[in-house]
C-alpha cells in the first residue's frame, strides 16, 4: 500500500499551492504543520528537508525507483509531482515550456511582490518607526502588484488560463492573486483576472486545497502585541547568523 506524502505546511498562500495541486492530482497526503510564526521552519528536522528554512515541503515516500525523496521549494514541489502524476504539467516540450515560463513568472514575481505588499500593510506599521519609509514601501509593492495584475490581464485575452490549458502554473498563482483586494486593489479594472479567479475558485478539489489544514488557521495577532512581535522575529529581518542562532534555540 503507498504510504501518503508529507506535506509540511502552514495555510499560507505558499502552503496552499501544494495543498490544491495535492488534491487536484488526487494524491493522498498528511499535513506535518510548520508553524512558521513560531519559528517552526528553524527545527533542524525540518531545516534537513528544507534547507532554506521555508515552507511548503514534501516527502514522498514513493519517490523515483521507490525510494523516498524529498523536495523543497513550491515550484519545484509542482514541478515534481507533475512529472509524478503526468497531470497538468504537459508532456510536449512546448507546451511544458510554456507552463514553465509562468510558473517561474509566479515564484519569481507574485510571490514575492505581493507578500512584500502585505509584509508593508500587516506588519510593518508596527515596527518601523519612520511613516515615511512604510509609504514608500506600500507605494512600491502595491503599485508592482498591480503591474504585475496587469500583465495577467493582458496575458488572459482570448484565453481561461495562464498556459493553453489550466496548469500548475495556475495553481501556483491563484492563491496569491484571490487575495490582491485584500491589498486594496481595485478588481473591477481587471476583469480578465477576476473571471480567471472565479474559474478557479469553483473547481471542488480547489475549494478541498483551499480548505486544508482549517484547523491551523488562526485570527492575525494583534497590531502591536507580544505575539505579533514574536512572530516578526520569526518571519523577518534574518541574516545568516540570526539563522544559525534560531536553529540553535529550536534544537
Amino acid at each position: 500500500m503507498t504510504q501518503p506524502i508529507e506535506l509540511y505546511f502552514w495555510p499560507t498562500p505558499n502552503g496552499l499551492k501544494i495543498s490544491i495541486a495535492l488534491e487536484e492530482m488526487g494524491l493522498a497526503y498528511v499535513i506535518k504543520p510548520v508553524a512558521i510564526g513560531k519559528g517552526d521552519q528553524f527545527k533542524q528536522d525540518f531545516m534537513t528537508i528544507s534547507p532554506n528554512n521555508r515552507m511548503p515541503a514534501i516527502i514522498d515516500p514513493d519517490g523515483p525507483g521507490g525510494a523516498p525523496i524529498s523536495v523543497f521549494e513550491s515550484g519545484a514541489i509542482l514541478q515534481y509531482l507533475g512529472r509524478k502524476t503526468g497531470k497538468f504539467y504537459p508532456s510536449d516540450e512546448r507546451q511544458r515550456v510554456e507552463v514553465d515560463e509562468w510558473l517561474i513568472w509566479q515564484v519569481a514575481g507574485v510571490g514575492p511582490m505581493f507578500g512584500q505588499a502585505s509584509h508593508f500593510k500587516n506588519y510593518a506599521p508596527n515596527l518601523v518607526d519612520d511613516p515615511e519609509k512604510i509609504a514608500y514601501g506600500a507605494a512600491r509593492y502595491n503599485n508592482e502588484v498591480n503591474r504585475l495584475l496587469g500583465v495577467m490581464e493582458r496575458r488572459l485575452d482570448g484565453r481561461d488560463y495562464l498556459a493553453s490549458a489550466y496548469s500548475i502554473a495556475d495553481i501556483s498563482t491563484y492563491p496569491w492573486v484571490k487575495i490582491a483586494g485584500v491589498f486594496g486593489q481595485d478588481m473591477t479594472t481587471f476583469p480578465r483576472v477576476q473571471a480567471w479567479i472565479d474559474r478557479i475558485a469553483a473547481r471542488p478539489a480547489v475549494q478541498k486545497g483551499v480548505a486544508a489544514g482549517a484547523e491551523l488557521r488562526r485570527p492575525p495577532p494583534a497590531p502591536g502585541s507580544e505575539e505579533q512581535k514574536q512572530a516578526a522575529k520569526a518571519l523577518f529581518g534574518q541574516t545568516a547568523a540570526s539563522i544559525d542562532a534560531a536553529v540553535k534555540r529550536a534544537t
